[in-house]
C-alpha cells in the first residue's frame, strides 16, 4: 500500500501519522510516498494528526493488490482562499455601508472553518483513493 499526504497550505501545519491496525505507526511527509507492507489480508487503517482522526478504513485483499491512498484535509487550497475572499469582500462592503447583515455575514466563512476544525472533527482530515 502506498499513502502520500497532499500538499495543502493547512496539511503543511499538521504531523499526519497513519495507524494501521491500531499499532503500526507511519509519520506521512509531505509530497513523498511512503510504502506500508501489509501481511493480514484485512487491514484497519486511520489517518491522525493528535487531535483530529479520521474514520477507520478497512482494507480487504485475497490477492497481492497495491492500494495508492492519499491523505487529504477538508478545507482545500481552493475553499480557504473562497473562504478569505468573501470574508474580506462581506467586510469591506459592510463597513462602508453600515450595513449589519453584511457585516454579520463576513464572520460566515471563519465559523464554517472553525465548525470543520473543532466539530467536524472526524471529516477534516480525510483518506482518499487515488
Amino acid at each position: 500500500m502506498v499513502v502520500t499526504r497532499k500538499s495543502q497550505l493547512l496539511m503543511n501545519f499538521l504531523n499526519i501519522r497513519v495507524i494501521v491496525n491500531g499499532h503500526d505507526i507511519y509519520t506521512l511527509p509531505i509530497d513523498k510516498p511512503v510504502l506500508i507492507s501489509l501481511y493480514d489480508k484485512h487491514a484497519k487503517l486511520v489517518a491522525t494528526d493528535g487531535f483530529h482522526i479520521t474514520k477507520p478504513l478497512e482494507l480487504s485483499y485475497h490477492l497481492p493488490h497495491t492500494y495508492h491512498l492519499k491523505v487529504v484535509c477538508a478545507i482545500d487550497d481552493n475553499l480557504l482562499s473562497v473562504g478569505i475572499l468573501l470574508l474580506v469582500v462581506f467586510s469591506a462592503v459592510g463597513l462602508s455601508s453600515e450595513i449589519l447583515f453584511l457585516k454579520l455575514l463576513s464572520f460566515f466563512p471563519i465559523f464554517y472553518f472553525l465548525f470543520l476544525y473543532y466539530i467536524k472533527r472526524k471529516d477534516f482530515i480525510q483518506i482518499k483513493v487515488e
